[in-house]
């Protein structure tokens, strides 16, 4: 009597092939996630450093050329060296938006796009040689820096969308505009100043409420959708207000015609890399920021997958956002990160099979191969993207909510809200007051005023001094253990405050 051959491993949930449908549907979907927040950065990047739409629109095909490589490394792989090899899709990250309109305006607009790309390639060289120590040491990125610096990024962007919406013909929001003659000379008013007058290019009543109506759009899809629909709301909503947008003239698809249907951006299409020291170190630390959210939202598709994940593991997965870096400073593009709104897709759909990212990341490479999709995007109009811009950027803020209610704050930790308060509020000077710094040298303007890298920078030192450097230092109890003390309330069995009894 023969035994029976014992069994096979049953291939995991993330390594198993799906039917070539399946994988090409469910890819699709990933892609549809994603797309609008990819592109979101080159479209908000471009008008603000004076490009053109010619120039956007390669931007945007760069983007989507590097996001789809860096997917397709994640989710397959390149032997022990590159990629997480988890569901992870990868997309431009929001951190680099401040910084990159700080180092480019400081150096000319559009002619300061070197300097940028130059710092993008060094910081892209940086991160792929601290991918393995910054792996060994994600303690000191507890949830509450990661939370502070998300809910900072979302904060900060926010205003992005403004100049969307209701900016004038250069997406940018100026509200007075000074009064001109028939010669185009100024008027001077009694005082011998320049007499001002409203902008009428700006704050339009008609676009503002297209922006509203596609916010309204997001909603309703998102509540009364189900499925595949459901889960391409913002979508749905960019292109029912596009449609609505062409009969009030904001949609002008001519360089589309003249755009070809294959074509790769050329290498350094703004310009030799050039190299400044501060708007290396900006671009290193939006590395670091980089590194911090791809951790969080691997760590999280690792939990949902059920694979556990090894340092060794973390290490891959950050290199390709190095890895991503190093490319776009060469091809016109954006660093990349782990894209949150994919991770809840695989949440959703319980969907583990890492070989849907990478269906996923061949179509993006397809798009940014295809000049006329490039030009299409960057011809969307305005209020339309700027609606769907309020929407993520508000999203990204309330990950960085949920992710601090993570955080201890009371008993010995009463500190953490002083760190955050203190955090929040220097990183949000650049936001609310962009000239605040104008009297600083231009390396610390790089730095400080962008609200992101300032965040960084204040709330990792203050957890270093708080939580690592100094744990044991006597520290003066909050409120809550104040009270205790003075006999206004008792803890229970548990050590939690109750009420004394009167």
């Amino acid at each position: 009597m023969t035994s029976p051959a014992p069994p096979q491993d049953a291939v995991h949930p993330v390594d198993e092939v799906l039917p070539l449908p399946r994988l090409l549907v469910l890819g699709l979907q990933h892609l549809f996630i994603m797309y609008a927040g990819a592109i979101a950065v080159p479209l908000i990047v471009g008008p603000a450093v004076g490009l053109d739409e010619s120039d956007i629109a390669i931007l945007v095909s760069a983007d989507l050329l590097i996001c789809g490589i860096a997917s397709i490394i994640q989710s397959a792989g390149i032997g022990r060296i590159l990629g997480v090899r988890l569901p992870v899709v990868a997309g431009a990250t929001f951190t680099v938006l401040n910084p990159m309109i700080i180092i480019a305006t400081s150096y000319g607009g559009r002619d300061g796009l070197p300097y940028v790309y130059g710092a993008m390639i060094i910081a892209g060289i940086f991160g792929l040689i601290i991918a393995k120590p910054f792996s060994m040491i994600i303690r000191f990125f507890p949830p509450l820096v990661t939370g502070t610096v998300i809910a900072m990024i979302g904060l900060s962007l926010i205003g992005a969308n403004i100049g969307l919406i209701a900016g004038d013909k250069t997406s940018t929001f100026t509200a007075e505009i000074p009064k001109l003659n028939a010669a185009g000379q100024p008027f001077l008013d009694e005082d011998g100043k320049v007499a001002m007058m409203t902008n009428p290019d700006s704050g339009q009543v008609s676009h503002i409420v297209l922006a509203a109506v596609v916010v309204v759009l997001i909603v309703a899809f998102a509540r009364f959708l189900r499925g595949f629909l459901g889960q391409t709301s913002v979508l749905l909503a960019i292109v029912i207000g596009t449609i609505i947008a062409i009969p009030m003239g904001l949609v002008d698809f001519s360089a589309v015609a003249s755009s070809g249907w294959f074509g790769i951006a050329q290498p350094f299409h703004f310009g030799p890399p050039k190299f400044a020291a501060a708007a290396i170190i900006s671009m290193c630390i939006v590395m670091l920021v980089t590194y911090v959210e791809s951790t969080a939202d691997m760590l999280a598709v690792g939990e949902l997958t059920g694979r556990d994940l090894s340092p060794n593991d973390l290490a891959r997965g950050l290199a390709v956002d190095g890895l991503s870096a190093f490319l776009a400073g060469f091809m016109n593009s954006f660093p990349d990160t782990a894209y949150a709104e994919n991770v809840g897709l695989v949440s959703m759909t319980n969907i583990k099979s890492r070989w849907v990212v990478t269906v996923c990341g061949v179509g993006l490479v397809i798009l940014g191969l295809v000049p006329k999709v490039g030009a299409i995007v960057a011809a969307l109009p305005g209020p339309v993207v700027g609606g769907a811009a309020t929407v993520m950027f508000a999203m990204v803020t309330a990950v960085g909510i949920q992710t601090l209610h993570k955080v201890t704050f009371g008993g010995p930790n009463n500190h953490n809200l002083l760190i955050i308060a203190v955090s929040f509020s220097i990183g949000l000077i650049p936001t609310i007051q962009p000239d605040f710094y104008d009297h600083f040298s231009s390396d610390f303007q790089v730095i400080f005023g962008s609200s992101i890298t300032s965040t960084v920078i204040v709330v990792f030192v203050l957890n270093l001094v708080f939580n690592h450097w100094l744990p044991n230092f006597p520290r003066k109890a909050g409120a809550v253990e104040a009270a205790v003390d003075a006999g206004a309330v008792s803890p229970d069995e548990e050590g939690a405050p109750q009420r004394s009894e009167v």
